[in-house]
């Protein structure tokens, strides 16, 4: 049996890695389920599943999750808080870590699993965009193998080749194309975004996701985040990878070789798909998605980002060529701001001017130690906070 720590278990990509697993009991078992605030679900999976660990990020609901667990589960340990998402990341009885808790929180226990040698899951795109250099470092020196869980890497994994070295060059590759849905606002007029709820900011037309997450993707941050991403994965140059839309969102990422040869990994937009392949890989197991049928999507279509429409992707691509410290600061000022956003603190297309504001007041730092990376964060945060009072009417 694989033990298998899900950081972030009533998320959605925590909900369905508890689904895929509900297929493969006889693989795969639960060594610790986290949540932040939702008790109640922490509770049921709890029950259904009995881990070793559970863990609450907040102390207060820990104390709710040990009460309703004293008398029906009393064997299962509680903890909260950031040590305690590190030790279950970190512990002995854990094989796999599934990164899923959503921004910068993640951070520190997805560190801690690399540099525990463990199989990292990654779903969490923050640990690289805002420590990329001292993440890969500790997935390298401790060991560790990292699979990819966003659709677009792990459809990058897919189509290198299965000796890839971390060269592109060497393995002939020369463009990495992330494909894109284009969220829910494509095709609106540029003067009607600025008056865009955060439901239907959030109303994301082919994948279910979390909220901040679903914003990311309507701004498009979420695709610039991704390039960061990408070029720490797979020691990709800005130049190498291109974002294009692709409103079907079945083509989840392509990649181009020196003979011309471009190979695409295409599939229902089915989160349980990377998770179920980074789970058995280099196996194939079921995830009970829906088969694609190509006679019934009929037609692929695929276009350029206007920069206009999606000022974030371009913010995201400045700051990975600044380097540095730039790409935690630009991380820090779109969670608060989209915070503020879903808050009705400021207009959907102010999240934007809110990240370039913080990019443009926060110096940037060398980002060779986890002390200067969260130095960098909370001083980006400070400052997109004020910046976001300034904007409030």
């Amino acid at each position: 049996m694989t033990g298998i720590t899900i950081l972030g278990s009533t998320g959605s990509i925590g909900l369905s890695t508890l689904d895929v697993m509900s297929r493969h009991r006889d693989l795969f078992e639960p060594v610790a389920l986290t949540a932040n605030t939702n008790v109640e679900e922490l509770l049921r999976q709890c029950l259904e599943w009995r881990p070793k660990y559970a863990v609450m990020a907040d102390p207060d609901s820990a104390s709710r999750l040990r009460d309703g667990l004293r008398r029906e589960a009393p064997g299962i340990r509680i903890m909260s808080g950031p040590e305690g998402l590190q030790e279950v990341a970190g512990c002995a009885e854990t094989d796999y870590v599934m990164a899923a808790i959503v921004g910068a929180a993640g951070l520190l226990p997805t560190l801690a699993a690399a540099r525990a040698g463990k199989r990292v899951l990654l779903a969490n795109k923050e640990a690289l965009v805002m420590s990329g250099r001292l993440f890969m470092d500790a997935v390298k020196q401790n060991g560790a193998r990292l699979l990819p869980i966003d659709s677009e890497h792990n459809a990058i994994f897919q189509c290198l080749p299965p000796d890839f070295d971390g060269s592109m060059e060497r393995a002939g590759v020369t463009r990495i194309m992330l494909t894109a849905s284009g969220g829910p606002f494509r095709t609106r007029r540029l003067q009607e975004l600025r008056d865009v709820t955060a439901a239907e900011a959030c109303a994301h037309p082919n994948w279910d996701m979390g909220r901040k997450i679903s914003v990311d993707s309507a701004t498009m941050m979420n695709k610039g985040l991704e390039v960061i991403e990408a070029c720490w994965l797979f020691d990709a140059g800005a130049d190498n990878v291109e974002v294009v839309i692709h409103p079907e969102s079945i083509v989840h990422s392509l990649v181009e070789y020196s003979d011309g040869s471009v190979l695409a990994q295409l599939g229902n937009p089915d989160m349980r798909t990377p998770i179920a392949h980074a789970m058995a890989w280099p196996r194939r197991i079921e995830a009970g998605v829906k088969k694609l049928s190509l006679f019934d999507i009929s037609k692929l279509n695929f276009e350029k980002p206007d920069p206009d429409r999606f000022p974030c992707l371009g913010l995201a691509r400045e700051a990975l060529t600044e380097g540095g410290t730039a790409t935690t600061i630009l991380n820090a000022a779109n969670e608060v701001a989209v915070g503020e956003f879903l808050g009705s603190g400021i207009r959907f297309t102010e999240i934007a001017e809110v990240v370039k504001r913080t990019l443009d007041g926060v110096s940037v730092q060398p980002a060779g130690t986890l002390e200067q990376i969260l130095n960098a964060d909370q001083r980006a945060r400070d400052h997109a906070r004020e910046q976001c009072r300034r904007l409030q009417p």
